[in-house]
């Protein structure tokens, strides 16, 4: 899956990062996470709204089916592999990756059911979410916040320490290409 020229979703209430942070993959991550922090509101005035916005739900359910999804695909495939690479003995950073990973593949369902909620609820003209969509945003929202804090803390540090000149290029050139992007260009 690849997203748009700046990293898929363009501006909108969670804003586009410019292509060139791709250039350092650990500020790109942690800006990432920062838009998360955006996401995690989103997701939360829509469950707590008695009437359903629908550009906004659009919004939400386009970022959690693209950038979110390449956000993971970056940790999955590229960082946490990278990570138990350069893992030294008494790191421990094992059972935080492993907890990360089964928090990433339990909370795919989780997206799945609120995506289908929010485009069900954009096609109708009660627009009104459903107690179990607000249910899942929020269940979202709080599972989001704890996993990016867990990442800010623990991972991108041990990242910085860890990680090689060379594996953080190579990290580099796998993310931009993930999204179809040279981050030694401008998002012009």
């Amino acid at each position: 899956m690849t997203a748009g020229p700046a990293s898929g979703g363009g501006a909108g209430r969670f804003g586009a990062l410019d292509p060139k942070l791709l250039s350092d993959p650990l500020a790109f991550i942690h800006a990432e996470h920062l838009r998360h922090r955006e996401l995690c509101r989103a997701a939360e005035e829509l469950a707590d709204s008695a009437a359903y916005d629908a550009a906004l739900g659009m919004e939400v359910a386009a970022f959690l089916e693209g950038e979110l999804a390449v956000h993971i695909a970056d940790e999955e495939q590229n960082l946490f592999p990278l990570l138990r690479r350069r893992s030294q003995r008494g790191d421990d950073i094992e059972k935080a990756l492993s907890l990360l990973s089964g928090e990433h593949a339990a909370d795919s369902l989780l997206r799945g059911r609120i995506v289908e909620g929010l485009t069900k609820a954009a096609g109708r003209m009660d627009a009104a979410l459903g107690l179990p969509v607000k249910n899942a945003l929020r269940t979202f929202a709080d599972r989001e916040r704890r996993h990016f804090t867990m990442e800010n803390a623990i991972v991108l540090p041990f990242a910085a320490k860890r990680l090689t000149r060379s594996d953080l290029a190579g990290l580099s050139r796998r993310m931009a290409a993930r999204r179809g992007v040279d981050p030694r260009r401008s998002s012009e």
